[in-house]
Parts: structure tokens; sequence; C-alpha cells
């Protein structure tokens, strides 16, 4: 899959919009603010409609399990949104579930999100360039631990448990 979307994303990894690497839980695409989202705000760039759409392509062939996560630099936010980096996060990394669900049609099951404002950095916040890189979304394509793989489809029975289980 890495090889896949670095392909099909290589303009926006070019103008380093978007960083693709393997992490500890899977495959990381990581959605650079500059690219996706205005400053201080949880609405995406229309611009970044095209990209979008490329990465749900692919990663709906797959449906694996995807767990979208927000981050910030340290810099403290306080505007007419939003009182704190944690709740800057949290608010993309959701935007990102609801689109991933009401546009691409994305199983609702198979992802999940959570802010982490600026408690994971990835870059020093002393300088400009390093709180640019630390403000993203990344999402992780959860690889199945058992199998050492990316998480696939479960074959269980979806139906809601009775009230006697």
């Amino acid at each position: 899959m890495h090889d896949e979307l670095a392909t099909a994303l290589s303009p926006e990894i070019a103008r380093g919009e978007i960083a693709l690497h393997d992490g500890p839980n899977g495959l990381v695409i990581s959605l650079r603010e500059a690219g996706f989202f205005p400053s201080g705000s949880a609405g995406l760039k229309v611009d970044s409609q095209p990209a979008l759409a490329r990465i749900a392509a692919i990663l709906m062939e797959r449906k694996s399990d995807i767990r979208i996560e927000g981050h910030t630099d340290n810099v403290p936010i306080h505007n007419s949104q939003f009182n704190s980096n944690w709740e800057l996060s949290t608010a993309r990394a959701t935007e990102m579930v609801r689109l991933l669900i009401q546009t691409y049609g994305y199983d609702a099951k198979k992802l999940s999100a959570g802010g982490y404002a600026q408690y994971h950095p990835i870059a020093t916040n002393a300088t400009d360039a390093g709180r640019t890189m630390n403000r993203r979304v990344d999402l992780v394509i959860l690889r199945d631990v058992s199998s050492g793989g990316v998480v696939s489809a479960p074959a269980a029975d979806d139906s809601e448990p009775s009230p006697t289980q």
C-alpha cells in the first residue's frame, strides 16, 4: 500500500503537503496543515479534495482499520472556535472521520479518532519549520499484530447481541 500511495500522492509529497512512513502501529499518511487545513481551523481546504479522494479510493480497496490522529504545535490557540490545541487537534481528526464516512462511504466501525494537541511532536517546536511539521493529521493504517499485516475487514457477525448474551 505504501508504494501505491506514494505514486498516487507524488505531487503532494513533492510539495511537502503529505508524508508517508511506517510507524510502530502501521503505515502513517501524514497530512500537513499547510496542504489540508487553514491555520486555526478544522475545516479542510477545498484544494485538498483531489488528494483526499485518491487516498480514500486506495483505503476503500483494503478496508483497513484506521486511527486518525490530530496534532498541533505548542503555540497556544484561543479563537472563536477553539479554546485550546486539544480542541483543535480533536476537531481536525473528527472532521476527517466525518469526511471518510459521509463523502467516501468508509465503514464507521473501522475508524477511530484522537486529538494529541502538541504532545506527540515529530519535530522541534523551537523553530517555525518544526512547528509547521507538527501541525498535521495522521491517518494510521493499523497493522494486524497477529499476522504482521494490515488489518482487513472482519468476518464477524455484525448483528446486535440478544438481551440474554
